[in-house]
């Protein structure tokens, strides 16, 4: 059973990712332009109906997460690499430093630094770092803790009496060992970085490009924050895109949760 609904939320979470990519090519409506009144029903025309400024919801939505993903799925594979890089190090030598700055990374709260930095920067510089900020010393501890335990191991010993140096064994041996938990590692960072990206949009900030041009066809959040005062009018302008975002985070998560399960032979998370 466990392994069904493990396949299930894989499979799921491919559909869902492939889905997100062909929207913005298979939207009925140019999501950028007024097709009619502002937060219209659904109807035959227009299924979802309108959004604040008389744009199709349906086109909005299926071209609203391609965006949003490149960008989560950037910050979080950046996060992944950095925790991974300062896991092997510190599970390596031991270092306190590097655990002492992981614990003070921690205990500041996720959205504290975003929005910081979002102040400063443009928006999908902001949600990048601030999931490094925030994903990178969970992944560190994570690392670190598996790195100490390959350490030992029979052919991590036979590759330093063969004369090969730190590095080399560790980029060589003990990294290669952990793919299947830094798989998983990228999934969960994923989920802090779709939070982040949301909370920016919905709070203002975040849909400024790096180069400096507002998307036109906006983003989930995006179509939160715009919607918001016309939920009686049109509830599906608002409704639909957070379901959208739920169950993204939810399909990630879960599909993430499986490789954790996988990567450490039991049915416990870490």
């Amino acid at each position: 059973m466990r392994r069904t609904l493990s396949r299930v939320a894989v499979v799921a979470g491919v559909l869902l990712v492939t889905a997100i990519l062909l929207g913005p090519a298979l939207a009925p409506y140019d999501p950028a332009a007024p097709v009619a009144g502002p937060w219209t029903k659904g109807g035959s025309d227009h299924l979802l109906g309108t959004d604040v400024l008389g744009r199709d919801v349906l086109s909005r939505a299926m071209a609203g997460g391609s965006h949003l993903l490149a960008v989560s799925l950037l910050a979080a594979i950046a996060a992944s690499l950095a925790g991974a890089l300062a896991g092997l190090a510190a599970g390596w030598a031991g270092s306190r430093t590097l655990n002492a700055a992981a614990d003070l990374m921690i205990a500041v709260p996720v959205l504290l630094p975003a929005l910081l930095l979002a102040v400063s920067l443009p928006g999908d510089i902001a949600v990048v770092t601030g999931t490094v900020l925030a994903g990178a010393p969970l992944t560190l501890r994570v690392v670190q803790d598996a790195t100490a335990s390959i350490r030992g191991s029979g052919y991590v010993r036979a590759a330093r009496l063969r004369g090969e140096r730190g590095g080399a064994v560790l980029l060589r041996e003990v990294m290669p060992a952990m793919a299947g938990l830094l798989a998983a590692d990228v999934g969960l960072r994923f989920v802090t970085a779709l939070q982040l990206a949301s909370a920016l949009a919905v709070l203002g900030f975040g849909t400024v490009s790096a180069a400096g041009a507002v998307s036109s066809a906006g983003s989930w959040a995006v179509m939160l924050r715009e919607n918001l005062p016309g939920a009686a009018l049109n509830p599906a302008a608002l409704v639909v895109p957070a379901l959208l975002l739920a169950v993204l985070a939810l399909t990630v998560a879960a599909a993430a949760h499986t490789g954790v399960r996988h990567a450490f032979g039991t049915g416990e998370t870490w």
